[in-house]
This record gives structure tokens, C-alpha cells and sequence, in this order.
């Protein structure tokens, strides 16, 4: 659950990131950097989060 919630935050500083970069013109490029980086970042987590949500004690066969 924390990998989603990290997710989450992540994904809301990517967007403010963004916001912020095309708000002002692209005067400063370090919000351009730090959207990315929090993008890569949601990415990942949010593979995390979903990679934990498979049941992984239970075989599934091609046939079912």
C-alpha cells in the first residue's frame, strides 16, 4: 500500500512539475528535470504497488 501511495505523490509533483515548467514560459529548467525524474518515479512505483497485487502462490496454467 505505501508503493501506491508513493505512487500517488509522485504523480502529483510530476504534475505540478510540469505546471509550473509550462507556466512560466519554460523560464526554468530545473522543473522540467524534477517532472521527469517524479515521472520515472511514478512509473516505478506504480509498478511495484501492482507487482504486489499479483497472487503468486497460485500456478495459472495457459488452459484455464
Amino acid at each position: 500500500m505505501l508503493y501506491g501511495l508513493l505512487a500517488f505523490v509522485s504523480l502529483i509533483l510530476t504534475v505540478v512539475c510540469f505546471y509550473l515548467y509550462f507556466g512560466n514560459q519554460g523560464s526554468n529548467v530545473l522543473y522540467l528535470v524534477g517532472a521527469i525524474v517524479f515521472l520515472i518515479a511514478t512509473v516505478g512505483l506504480g509498478g511495484f504497488f501492482l507487482s504486489g497485487r499479483v497472487n503468486k502462490k497460485e500456478d495459472i496454467h495457459i488452459t484455464e
